[in-house]
């Protein structure tokens, strides 16, 4: 538990250090809260339903619940509002994928009207911030924007009423090759092969602004007012993202859809080397015959439900994810408004972050680097009588003095169990009571440590006895060690 409440520890430091506020929004809501925000993922919310027989369901993520609380507080506030908690998707779970039916996700929502592109930059500096800190290893933020990319199925021919499916469809290039996507366009869902031929001429791009310089030599995609203020909006982010200094981690990627509903602007999405699928969308013109192996497939479900990909075979996927939302506020208050009457809406944007598949990447180079899993840094242990009330009151005033110590509730415990027991925490101080020295006012503090033999962590052998530290310094003594100043990285090896 201690790496993963290391992740989560940092994420709020994070989060405050933002100017972020906390919120506990409950973790099911009506069902008709919930219904027609996420598209073709719409199948994968948990339905409840009480004994009243009222229709609930747990929530799919924070997103909706909160813009459900904004619209309730009359769409008014303008504020950073973070939340970290569980969510639930009637999914098919990858434990080592960090994929899951119940899992963790830490959100950031910027809300209320504010200069154009300031919060979307702000809250892409503060997932790099994050990611950074929590050293997931060489990471990518991939940009699009929902207005470019309904611009392009404009211009491409894509009927009105097809483009939230054909979005969907753009969204699995990172998981398939092109001509998948495309049969899954033209045979799946209706679409003529010469309008997804042109839609794979533009999603096959990405790079940096220079990406945006040839989508404004584009007459015919300029021409389109969705496009046009989907580009002018990039303009701004990038210019400030180069104000932040995050322009290196990001990739403009018109490959980027976000399958959810209700995005309006700006999407994006986080992948490090250990999470990104394997790369066969790197080829957009890769056949579906081809040699190179592919995701495949599961059989299509008793119930008649969509194919759905086979995670086991791809790798955890995006760890962060988030976009702009501008309406969404504003469903739930024209829904609650007076008949005629017109219904206030609130512009926010927002970033969430899977816990869970951070601590999939994080935890093997915690174990690889000996961290440790555990925050106790004392055991206070006796030598001869048990000395039971000693130990008992030196392990409170070290409590009270914020050092994190534990003992052995045993009466009379043998010293060779006294130190099994903590070897097995790895705790860096063994502080030994024995009657003589305490009579003298001394402890004897022996400090331990831990080295990786044949991959094996194993603990260091001394033929040291420890040393005696009068036991009114101790607390002092302890805090000004280099291991305990240390301690907060969780590496004691």
């Amino acid at each position: 538990m201690f790496c993963r409440e290391h992740v989560e520890r940092i994420v709020k430091d994070v989060f405050t250090s933002y100017g972020g506020s906390a919120l506990d929004t409950p973790v099911f809501e009506r069902k008709d809260v919930l219904a027609g925000k996420y598209g073709e993922d719409q199948k994968l919310i948990f339905d409840l339903m009480d004994q009243g027989g009222e229709q609930l369901a747990l929530r799919y993520d924070h997103t909706v619940p909160l813009a459900r609380y904004l619209a309730m507080a009359g769409a008014t506030v303008q504020a950073k509002i973070w939340q970290v908690g569980k969510v639930y998707r009637r999914d098919n779970p990858v434990m080592s994928k960090g994929r899951m039916r119940e899992f963790s996700q830490a959100d950031l929502d910027i809300t209320g009207a504010w200069d154009p592109m300031i919060p979307d930059a702000e809250l892409i500096s503060l997932l790099c911030t994050i990611l950074t800190r929590l050293d997931v290893g060489e990471f990518t933020v991939k940009l699009n924007h929902r207005k470019i990319l309904d611009g392009i199925f404009e211009v491409c021919g894509v009927p009105q009423d097809k483009i939230r499916s054909i979005s969907s469809a753009v969204d699995k290039l990172d998981k398939l090759p092109w001509l998948e996507v495309k049969k899954e366009m033209t045979e799946e869902k209706g679409l003529s092969s010469d309008v997804a031929d042109k839609i794979g001429e533009y999603v096959k791009h990405k790079g940096g602004p220079s990406l945006l310089d040839l989508l404004k030599a584009d007459a015919t995609l300029m021409a389109n007012r969705s496009a046009k203020e989907g580009i002018s909006d990039m303009d701004i982010l990038f210019t400030l993202l180069r104000a932040y200094k995050v322009l290196d981690k990001i990739s403009f990627d018109m490959s980027l859809a976000r399958g959810l509903d209700y995005y309006t602007g700006i999407i994006y999405e986080a992948i490090v080397e250990a999470s990104a699928p394997p790369a066969i969308a790197a080829n957009a013109t890769e056949s579906p015959a081809s040699s190179k192996p592919k995701p495949s497939k599961k059989a299509k479900a008793d119930d008649g439900e969509e194919d759905e990909l086979d995670e086991s075979q791809v790798g955890v996927g995006s760890i962060a994810a988030g976009g702009r939302y501008d309406n969404l506020v504003g469903m739930f208050t024209a829904a609650a408004a007076a008949e005629g009457k017109k219904a206030p809406g609130l512009p926010c944007i927002g970033v969430s972050i899977g816990l869970d598949r951070i601590f999939a990447i994080v935890w093997p180079k915690w174990v690889e680097k000996g961290m440790r899993s555990k925050e106790t840094m004392v055991y206070v242990l006796a030598a001869g009588d048990g000395l039971l009330e000693e130990r008992i009151a030196l392990v409170q005033e070290l409590r009270e003095a914020g050092i994190k110590t534990d003992f052995l509730a045993k009466k009379k415990p043998k010293l060779t169990a006294q130190f099994m027991a903590g070897e097995k925490d790895e705790v860096p101080f063994a502080v030994i009571l024995g009657g003589d020295e305490l009579k003298e006012g001394l402890v004897t503090v022996k400090e331990q440590k831990w080295e990786f033999v044949d991959g094996k962590k194993t603990k260091v052998q001394s033929a040291d006895q420890g040393m005696k530290v009068r036991r009114d310094e101790l607390i002092g003594w302890i805090k000004q060690t280099p291991t305990y100043q240390g301690w907060s990285s969780g590496r004691l090896i």
